[in-house]
């Protein structure tokens, strides 16, 4: 049943009814979040571009994605004479639902400080999040691994060359940061000793012990890029390479299916930002104190953070260039991959020197020769094999 003090005992009525309101209101802020999402990103990048952006369909142009949404749900739906209309009719669902059943374990707010996040709602007990299984980390990162058969199966199924290009790119890229993602929430999970969303919020009790301290920023910075690597942002859009491309896994999408692609790219950036507060920045913890209830309080500061990354998405998109293909892949496997997994063995012998009291000095010491070691064996591995592919093609 997981942590819930609310699914602990005695499960009646009101229990299915909370549980039930919580699907409801977690459904609907995600839907109100991606189109918030959507106009912020056009608003943003018209002002660094000196640009008006939407200012038509209501207030601000605040209207403007729900506009588009109507029209896109209007347009007529095609599907290809030589797909294969099950999977094609399928696959958007794929990238979609894992956006919103990951969002289902984040700890959105709740008093952290004093009451373990545990609020009070219709006489029951209960935290600020849909459901705290005790693997909730693995189950983030099965989730973001289905998200790959989503996109490899709408290019797979839409019986073209183009789409089936894309969905080959997206899905090598997907799973090559994936490993380095990985890597880096292993080391999130060595240092918190648990697999729960709400018992890694829970141990990060101030900033001076948030995971992104804890865990020495590294896997930080892995995890960000990574992240904006797996949901396809700029400047690992590869996917819609459009000179390249034609239009990639997408392409012969159209209607309703063309918006759930649309949906599920930018649900996916709300997401992976909620993922990367909760696990590095405290999720709902406070920066500092300030007086009100605490669960409202939880709110604002996630929300706060929430919203930091999602500009910080954002301005990624407005300032970096694309990345070559080649450049991508060997970002991925030649330096993200390396690096997460030499930090986690690094991050692993000082914990295990901590608890042994071993010579901490010493342990650091012979580690980072190891690792000094282990760096320079595979640069010259790469440079041989590099020579030996331009001999090759020399001759």
């Amino acid at each position: 049943m997981g942590a819930d003090p609310m699914l602990a005992g005695h499960i009646d009525l009101w229990v299915v009814l909370i549980v039930l309101l919580k699907v409801v209101v977690t459904f609907a802020f995600l839907m109100v979040a991606v189109m918030f999402m959507v106009w912020f990103e056009r608003k943003v990048i018209s002002d660094m571009q000196n640009r008006v952006g939407p200012n038509r369909a209501g207030p601000w142009g605040l209207l403007q994605t729900l506009a588009d949404g109507i029209k896109l749900f209007f347009k007529e739906d095609l599907i290809p004479d030589k797909a294969d209309r099950k999977v094609f009719q399928l696959a958007p669902y794929l990238s979609l639902v894992p956006a919103f059943l990951t969002f289902a374990v984040i700890p959105v707010g709740g008093d952290f400080t004093k009451k373990a996040g545990v609020v009070k709602m219709f006489t029951h007990h209960t935290f600020l999040q849909l459901a705290d299984p005790p693997i909730g980390v693995l189950f983030i990162l099965a989730m973001s691994g289905i998200a790959v058969y989503g996109i490899m199966l709408a290019g797979w199924s839409s019986g073209s060359k183009y789409p089936l290009l894309g969905s080959v790119r997206a899905s090598a890229q997907m799973v090559s940061y994936e490993a380095a993602l990985g890597l880096s929430v292993l080391t999130v999970v060595l240092v918190s000793g648990t697999l729960s969303t709400h018992g890694i919020v829970l141990g990060q009790s101030s900033v001076r012990n948030w995971n992104i301290v804890e865990t020495g920023f590294i896997p930080f910075f892995i995890f960000l890029i990574a992240g904006t690597a797996e949901t396809n942002r700029p400047p690992f859009d590869l996917v819609e390479a459009e000179q390249e491309l034609v239009g990639g896994f997408n392409t012969e999408y159209s209607s309703i299916r063309f918006a759930l692609f649309f949906l599920s790219e930018f649900m996916n950036t709300v997401t992976m930002s909620a993922i990367i507060v909760t696990l590095f920045l405290g999720g709902p913890q406070e920066i500092f104190h300030i007086p009100g209830p605490g669960w409202l309080l939880g709110m604002f500061w996630f929300f706060l953070k929430l919203f930091v990354f999602l500009f910080t998405f954002v301005w990624f998109r407005g300032t970096l260039p694309r990345l070559r293909y080649d450049q991508l892949m060997d970002f991925g496997w030649k330096a993200l991959i390396p690096l997460s997994l030499a930090w986690l063995l690094l991050m692993s012998a000082v914990r295990l020197a901590k608890n042994e009291k071993w010579n901490l000095p010493l342990v650091i010491g012979i580690c980072l020769v190891s690792l000094v070691a282990c760096y320079t064996l595979l640069s010259a591995a790469i440079s041989k094999s590099k020579a030996n592919r331009e001999l090759m093609e020399v001759k």
